[in-house]
């Protein structure tokens, strides 16, 4: 084998090798700048999510993973209206994690949450209603019955 043959054959490679290296890294850098985007546009959205999880969570009592799951559903639902096909939602859950923990004092101060104890009060409020409501039809038919005599 001569010089000149084995310079040949290591041309010949890299004509074959360079393209599939370059395909290789263009891919990645493609996948990674498709990343970037979506989580630059999922990081105001999570935030959007957010409140409004915080605005559910002032009518209806609301747990912690209620909430970030309606937070990730809207969250989701957006970029999938953006184009996004394939959005995934670990990636999307910490995301919405993230702004809850940054607005957490923010959004507890101008949303104050429903509690256990606030439920509660309001299931015997109207227990109490209906009872009234009861009561008053129960007179009444006594009333009409007293008369009726």
């Amino acid at each position: 084998m001569n010089v000149q043959n084995v310079a040949d054959l290591l041309v010949s490679l890299f004509v074959v090798i360079v393209p599939i290296i370059g395909g290789f890294v263009t891919k990645h850098v493609l996948a990674s700048k498709k990343v970037i985007s979506l989580l630059q546009t999922a990081e105001p959205l999570a935030k959007t999510g957010v409140v409004l999880a915080e605005q559910a969570g002032v009518t209806n009592y609301l747990t912690s993973e209620a909430k970030k799951s309606k937070a990730v559903a809207y969250v989701l639902a957006e970029l999938k209206k953006l184009g996004f096909t394939t959005a995934d939602e670990t990636t999307i859950a910490s995301v919405v994690e993230k702004q809850f923990a940054e607005s957490k004092q923010a959004i507890e101060a101008a949303y104050p949450q429903k509690t256990v104890a606030d439920v509660e009060v309001d299931k015997k409020a109207m227990e109490l209603k209906q009872a009234q409501a009861d009561l008053a039809v129960a007179q009444a038919k006594v009333t009409s019955l007293t008369q009726a005599q």
